[in-house]
């Protein structure tokens, strides 16, 4: 939970109220000791306390400051003000390797503050048991010192429960295994901080020179394994979305599973793919921190802005803060965006369309995690091509070519799986509205068959008008159409076909004649209508059906036509 500026600025407040004094009370009760002739031994450490900042040991991706190494050190040898210094100082180097984000400014007075407090507190309790600054007796050193590190651990833990209890309202448990870990790490710094002190009697300089070589080669050849190790857990988590996307048949499926696969494995706060129809870049899918959006954006043109430039150019580009972007973005761009990356979707040697990732954090992705990106941004082509293509392919198997509506294969599949849902509870009732044109073969001698088209696609347009999402509109055949309507029954089947009725009577079609000099022509026809409703007038599909088209046939057809007429058994 963010905080709010109130909230912040008393952190700030209280930093300006406690650091500075507390400094300066510092400097006078425990100033610097035995620094004279020893002042390249403290340079000495304070390069090595800025190497371990640097270059800290990443395991499984978390990086291990082991700056107690040396500030435990120069404490026991200089003192607890050059200590307090060592240690305001690394919150530099800190702060601009954890990528602090503009909006959390606070936490690098919180950290000065609690750095602080820690070191103030620990050192008096040194001084208290005893400790001496300088000693080289291992018997008196080490009973203070130990009690020192268990002090820093406790003090810290104290600061940031209360911080996290009281300024984030965060409920946690004092005694968490992040206390654990930092316990048993303080523990491990003991020994190896007092051997670095007790090497600094003997080789001076040289005793970081001694330790601080081999420990920048285990920090380079641990960065080098673990780049190895990220990138192959990288391409075998591309893989596997791989593998997920292409086994996605529908284009919404494939942009979610993208969007939230992509999101989840990168440092990503918004998220926008846009599709090529030259010469428009238009929005497909739009998610800012972690809400989807309506794709409401204006489309850009090739060329405009970040991702037109990356669809005119086909190559990526990366930006690592604002300041680089900046004069290149046109149109819309979250205010707080600091990182880019930008990557074409290329299909058959063409971009098909452009992803443009971005967070608040400066510094956020890297060349390997382009290159990653660029591999799902490939398997996200396929897999959108595959998909549209089996859209299309069951829309034509499914749809009527003239009008659009559903055909006669899919209705019968429709209504065999709505029988099973009224057989089995699910449904209470189905009804069935079949519908004829009337006299629809005078239509095409007079018009053409063009003009009988044109009614019955705008007679398609209509019923899909009328029923929505109420019901399923199907062409049958030739002039027939059929209207499922799944939980309506029959007495509201017959309003809603009257209403169809007096629809097509009451409005005339426009046609455009082929057969007269006279190009436009208002054309009216009517329609005879039956309903017939499951299970009081039918017990399976066929007979439902059968029993519409009896209803339609006897009950309106031979009684005059333009009619609605309900099955009579």
């Amino acid at each position: 939970m963010p905080l709010s500026l109130s909230k912040k600025l008393s952190i700030l407040f209280a930093w300006l109220a406690i650091v500075p004094a507390g400094l300066y009370f510092t400097y006078l009760h425990y100033p610097p000791e035995n620094v004279s002739g020893n002042g390249g031994t403290l340079i000495s450490l304070i390069l090595f306390a800025a190497i371990i900042l640097f270059m800290p040991i990443v395991i499984n991706g978390t990086a291990i400051f082991l700056i107690q190494w040396v500030t435990l050190a120069a404490f026991i040898k200089y003192g607890l003000f050059v200590e307090i210094v060592l240690m305001q100082l690394s919150i530099i180097p800190f702060v601009f390797r954890l990528r602090v984000a503009k909006q959390d400014w606070h936490r690098v007075p919180l950290n000065s503050m609690m750095f602080f407090l820690v070191s103030l507190f620990s050192g008096l309790l040194f001084f208290g048991l005893g400790g001496i600054v300088g000693s080289k007796g291992i018997g008196t050193l080490i009973l203070p010192i130990l009690f020192y590190q268990v002090a820093s651990v406790l003090i810290n833990q104290i600061l940031l429960y209360a911080y996290l209890r009281f300024m984030v309202g965060e409920p946690i448990g004092f005694f968490s295994k992040d206390f654990i870990w930092d316990l048993i790490y303080n523990m491990i710094m003991l020994p190896l901080a007092l051997s670095l002190y007790y090497l600094t009697f003997q080789l001076g300089v040289f005793a970081s020179i001694l330790i601080g070589v081999p420990f920048i080669s285990l920090s380079i050849i641990m960065k080098l394994y673990n780049s190895s190790e990220k990138i192959n857990l990288y391409l075998q988590k591309a893989g596997e979305i791989g593998h997920q996307l292409t086994e996605r048949l529908k284009v919404s499926e494939v942009l979610d599973i993208f969007i939230e696969k992509i999101t989840s494995t990168l440092p990503v706060e918004y998220a926008y793919i846009l599709d090529c129809y030259d010469p428009d870049l238009v929005l497909l899918r739009r998610v800012e921190k972690g809400r989807r959006m309506p794709n409401d954006l204006p489309p850009l043109k090739k060329g405009e802005g970040i991702s037109g430039r990356v669809w005119e150019s086909g190559e990526s580009m990366l930006f690592t803060s604002k300041k680089e972007w900046e004069d290149i973005a046109e149109g819309y761009m979250p205010d707080d965006v600091e990182s880019v990356l930008c990557v074409p979707i290329v299909r058959n040697q063409k971009v098909r369309g452009v992803l443009l990732l971005a967070t608040s954090k400066k510094k956020a992705y890297e060349k390997m995690q382009l290159m990653i990106v660029d591999i799902l941004c490939s398997y996200f082509g396929v897999a959108m091509e595959n998909a549209r293509h089996h859209e299309m392919t069951k829309h034509n198997s499914e749809r009527c070519a003239l009008t659009d509506l559903y055909n006669y294969r899919y209705f019968e599949d429709l209504l065999a799986l709505e029988f099973n849902y009224l057989e089995s509870g699910q449904r209470r009732c189905l009804s069935l509205i079949m519908l004829d044109l009337d006299h629809f073969k005078a239509i095409n001698d007079t018009y053409g068959h063009q003009g009988g088209n044109e009614i019955l696609k705008g007679l398609s347009t209509r019923l899909v008008d009328m029923i929505g999402a109420a019901g399923t509109v199907a062409r049958y055949g030739g002039e027939e159409f059929v209207i499922l309507l799944p939980d309506i029954e029959n007495r509201q089947a017959l309003q809603v076909a009257e209403k169809v009725r007096q629809r097509i009577a009451d409005t005339p079609f426009l046609l455009h004649d082929s057969l007269s000099q006279d190009r436009r022509k208002m054309v009216r026809i009517t329609a005879s209508i039956g309903v017939a409703t499951a299970p009081v007038d039918a017990d399976d599909p066929l007979a439902l059906i059968r029993h519409a088209d009896r209803a339609l046939y006897t009950g309106a057809k031979q009684l005059g036509r333009n009619r609605v007429a309900q099955y009579v058994k």
